[in-house]
């Protein structure tokens, strides 16, 4: 960390708390907007004041956020959006969770998301991907985000509880889930109604749901402890797991982790994987290139991870998808103690939201930035500076392996079921906690 001493520092631009008050439903609409007008005009890093003595630091500065999320990590913690608003439904997981409580449940965890255990998961996880596809209706316009919403948590659980846990349980927790992240974009959006959602009883409500998912996978974890048999899912990994003294994960914080698991694990790629289809509907010649590509590998190869592995076009395509539209739109951090950067003057307790949306369309860094080229990311590692779709540092998604497991092995199986098409509307997006899509509205051919 810089002192101010040996570097002569200035202060954040700033955007008047009126003009937050003016535009707030606007900006409780879609925020993005508003955002790309005062960085245009203000510069990639500026100041939201949000009311008397609370302001919002937002920036698209890919240097600072690599500074802030690498670098000098040690001196940016969590905001208390993720350590308390989300921890009050979530528990005190990873996603939630600081200092040496995160080292802890980060060094046990980990192990459980190594390529080589996830290998031990693509058998459940092409299974729950090929229930969820036949879904699909032909021959008619659908939005497919209900189906790709379905697919990604359905893929958690099984992975999570193999064929241990009942359709009826899936479709509770799966409820809960959603509806204490609706509630939770309420009160991110709206603070100053804060003591309406708490006299109403509205915060009560949506905690007691979360109770209640807590009793459904207290008990699915007994049963497991209980039965004494092996099912090499994550669950057994996460039983199994243990921490330096010898002990393993207490009930209570494994329910935590799993929470985490399903809100980080299927909402984010549901997202990925409507933006994905969106993007393929649009470009045809892409579909033609998967298509081929699958037949190669299948040609090739009858190990599932191995065909991943040929999948490299299908890949490229995931991953311009997510730079378009990046499920995790925003990352949080409070800086520790005050700092400067590139000359400004980020005071003790700032509260940074890094706007990936902004960093991966930023012209400084992609050429053509809102065109859609898959191929720009035949070398990755051009790109690792200002690609951030798993965020980046020490806590850099635990699942991200998983996720693109789960993503390619999808995609790949829907074009080569499927041709998609779809008017030639602009993709609508929704950011919410992650970034949604809105009308996602296709149509799916069945391929001869």
């Amino acid at each position: 960390m810089k002192e101010e001493s040996d570097i002569k520092s200035k202060k954040v631009p700033a955007v008047p708390a009126w003009e937050f008050y003016k535009n707030s439903l606007r900006i409780l609409e879609n925020p993005l907007i508003f955002h790309r007008k005062k960085f245009e005009k203000l510069g990639d890093t500026f100041r939201l004041k949000i009311g008397p003595g609370s302001s919002v630091i937002f920036s698209r500065n890919a240097a600072f956020a690599q500074y802030a999320l690498q670098k000098n990590h040690k001196n940016f913690s969590k905001t208390p959006i993720q350590t308390q608003d989300m921890a009050k439904y979530l528990g005190k997981g990873l996603l939630t969770s600081e200092g040496e409580h995160w080292k802890k449940q980060r060094k046990l965890i980990q192990p459980a998301f190594h390529k080589k255990q996830l290998v031990l998961l693509l058998s459940s996880i092409k299974a729950a991907i090929s229930t969820e596809l036949n879904k699909i209706e032909t021959g008619k316009t659908v939005d497919i985000f209900p189906v790709f919403n379905d697919l990604a948590f359905q893929t958690v659980v099984k992975s999570l509880f193999s064929s241990a846990v009942g359709q009826k349980e899936i479709n509770r927790l799966q409820h809960i889930t959603e509806a204490a992240q609706k509630m939770l974009v309420k009160e991110l959006r709206q603070p100053y109604l804060g003591w309406w959602f708490s006299l109403s009883g509205k915060i009560k409500e949506h905690t007691d749901l979360t109770d209640e998912a807590r009793d459904i996978l207290r008990e699915l974890i007994n049963e497991r402890r209980n039965s004494g048999e092996k099912q090499d899912d994550l669950l057994d990994m996460l039983l199994d797991a243990r921490y330096d003294d010898g002990s393993s994960m207490e009930n209570e914080q494994l329910i935590d982790e799993i929470l985490i698991l399903f809100t980080a694990g299927h909402e984010t790629t549901s997202n990925a994987l409507t933006f994905t289809a969106q993007l393929l509907a649009r470009h045809p010649q892409a579909q033609e290139k998967i298509l081929e590509e699958v037949k190669n590998a299948n040609g090739e190869t009858t190990s599932l991870a191995e065909f991943i592995q040929s999948c490299t076009y299908t890949k490229m395509v995931i991953e311009e998808s997510m730079r378009l539209y990046p499920p995790v739109y925003f990352i949080d951090r409070l800086n520790n103690e005050k700092d400067v950067f590139d000359g400004l003057e980020i005071p003790k307790g700032s509260t940074l939201l890094f706007s990936m949306y902004e960093i991966h369309r930023h012209r400084d860094f992609w050429e053509n930035p809102e065109e859609f080229k898959p191929e720009r990311f035949t070398d990755p590692k051009k790109y690792s500076s200002c690609y951030y779709p798993f965020g980046a540092g020490p806590r850099m998604c635990i699942g991200n392996n998983f996720a693109m497991y789960e993503m390619i092995l999808t995609v790949a199986e829907l074009v080569e079921r499927y041709e998609i098409s779809s008017s030639s509307a602009p993709i609508q997006i929704r950011p919410l906690i992650s970034l949604k899509p809105e009308n996602s509205i296709l149509e799916f051919k069945l391929r001869k």
